[in-house]
């Protein structure tokens, strides 16, 4: 029912209210389960509460707890300014119309290291993708951090039951609540695709190894992210250690734990973050567990084995990853050669190290580009953490036989005179059509590569398939490896940078270790 600029929706729950903003109807905050509060805390999510009457949907909900990121404050709209509470899992909707129509759903899972971010940035307001598509828009909260992804079921001996998925189970309750009532907002139940981008990406890939998601959705988008980002249980259990550690309490009580303050929780993490990033210079200390129940394998190795059956993918990385972490990272200014093998002797085998080295070097050399140790380090990294883990997956999927598309995003970002090149997280205002002119740059070649993107973004939530008229025709990845460059002019190339992928072939790393 809309009145003027308001409209009502029924919800298995009850009803929402939302309003008209930039030619889409919006619905903010909408509960899609109960608060994780009090002995939910750690817990897996359960079903929302029902209310009685009309619920006005027409402000954004809290967003998980986090702290803030070194070196995330420049970037305006991935700031996280929202009000912060545990009480955190709602979802919003954007529609072109509450009608019933059946239009595909693409639901976002944002970034953000598995420690921050939200589903109602900046960069996801306003966006052009909903109107231009015809397709429904859905972004969600997720629990983040200690009170998402740390593992206290064996510290504690079950007392917490906190199996270090419990962020992961959460998307999949908001998939859910999707499924159950998205035909009501003019969106198709059985045409879901999940997109994300970094963590959110990396989501997706052990959506698409988990058990508990299987059904769940049709289709996935994964932007710089894949199925490997994962730690092993006995990590888990050392990392949770740690943070008892630093609260000073033991896992034999969990009254204690319970009765912490978000705060004091918010307040050890930050602790531990600054001791793992001395120790391995890491960002973060979480992210999923296989835990051997909700994740009981690797995801890359379930879907090796073919658990994503019948999801066609489309993933892809940026060409230049690691230049935007490396920015934040004062001590990268004075990067030697030295410097860069001992960073990398930290994520690649000792043996294997050379090859790698060697290979990056004659790789750049060969196309004349730098090849200084702090461009070698950007570039491995780059790969290692992100495009590497992602053609895995493109690579299984295909031996699958199952639909399967690449692509490289090489427009570069204006910040710092180009230096940050097509740096981590640079997509996602083209895939919204949120860009801005200081980070992404503007102009009509800006405009004309966020409508190929879009275009391929919304035929692949439609079809499968992200061929489009504005791009052309997008092959799969295929023997030939068929790569979809993004940049002023898109073109399907085969096999770029082969020379470094090529190297990772001669050693298996099925775990990437975060950032």
């Amino acid at each position: 029912m809309a009145v003027h600029n308001r409209v009502i929706i029924g919800t298995e729950y009850g009803r929402v209210e939302g309003t008209r903003e930039d030619g889409q109807y919006v619905f903010k905050g909408i509960p899609y389960a109960a608060a994780p509060v009090g002995r939910l805390r750690w817990h897996a999510p359960q079903p929302p509460e029902p209310w009685n009457g009309v619920r006005p949907a027409l402000e954004f909900g809290p967003v998980a707890p986090q702290n803030p990121m070194l070196g995330m404050e420049a970037m305006a709209d991935f700031a996280v300014t929202e009000p912060q509470d545990e009480d955190c899992l709602y979802l919003n909707i954007w529609t072109p119309a509450a009608d019933k129509a059946r239009r595909p759903v693409m639901v976002w899972i944002h970034g953000g290291a598995f420690i921050i971010g939200s589903g109602s940035q900046e960069m996801f307001r306003g966006n052009t993708l909903v109107n231009r598509g015809d397709i429904v828009l859905v972004t969600i909260n997720y629990r983040l951090g200690a009170l998402g992804f740390m593992n206290l079921n064996e510290i504690t001996r079950g007392r917490v039951p906190a199996t270090g998925c419990e962020g992961l189970l959460d998307q999949i309750a908001a998939l859910d609540w999707i499924r159950e009532n998205i035909e009501a907002f003019g969106g198709d139940p059985d045409n879901i695709t999940v997109f994300g981008e970094s963590a959110g990406a990396m989501s997706i890939g052990d959506l698409l190894g988990m058990p508990a998601a299987k059904g769940k959705f049709r289709k996935a988008i994964l932007e710089s992210g894949g199925a490997a980002t994962v730690g092993l249980l006995e990590d888990s259990v050392d990392t949770a250690s740690r943070f008892l550690d630093i609260l000073t309490l033991k896992g034999t009580d969990a009254n204690p734990l319970y009765s912490l303050t978000v705060q004091q929780i918010l307040s050890a993490q930050q602790k531990l973050n600054a001791v793992l990033h001395e120790k391995d210079n890491r960002l973060t200390p979480f992210q999923p567990v296989v835990d051997g129940m909700v994740m009981p394998e690797i995801p890359i190795h379930a879907i090796e084995k073919g658990a994503a059956t019948g999801i066609p993918t489309l993933a892809g990385t940026n060409l230049d990853e690691f230049r935007l972490f490396n920015a934040m990272d004062r001590s990268f200014r004075k990067m030697d050669e030295a410097g860069m093998v001992r960073r990398l002797e930290a994520i690649i085998p000792t043996e294997h190290l050379p090859d790698v080295v060697t290979a990056y070097r004659r790789g750049r050399s060969q196309r004349g580009e730098d090849t200084g140790a702090g461009e070698l380090l950007t570039a491995i990294q780059s790969d290692y953490m992100f495009r590497i883990p992602v053609l895995r997956l493109v690579e299984a999927q295909c031996r699958n036989r199952q639909p399967a598309y690449n692509y490289l995003f090489t427009w570069k970002s204006p910040v710092m005179k180009g230096k940050l090149g097509a740096c981590h997280t640079l997509e996602i205002g083209f895939v919204f059509g949120n860009y801005d002119e200081r980070f992404c740059g503007a102009g009509p070649a800006a405009d004309a590569l966020s409508h190929k993107m879009q275009d391929a973004w919304i035929a692949f939530a439609r079809t499968g398939n992200p061929g489009c008229e504005s791009l052309g025709s997008w092959e799969p990845y295929g023997e030939r490896r068929n790569v979809m460059v993004l940049d002023k002019e898109c073109r399907l190339e085969t096999a770029p940078y082969e020379e470094e992928r090529r190297v990772w072939d001669n050693f298996e790393m099925p775990v990437t270790k975060p950032i």
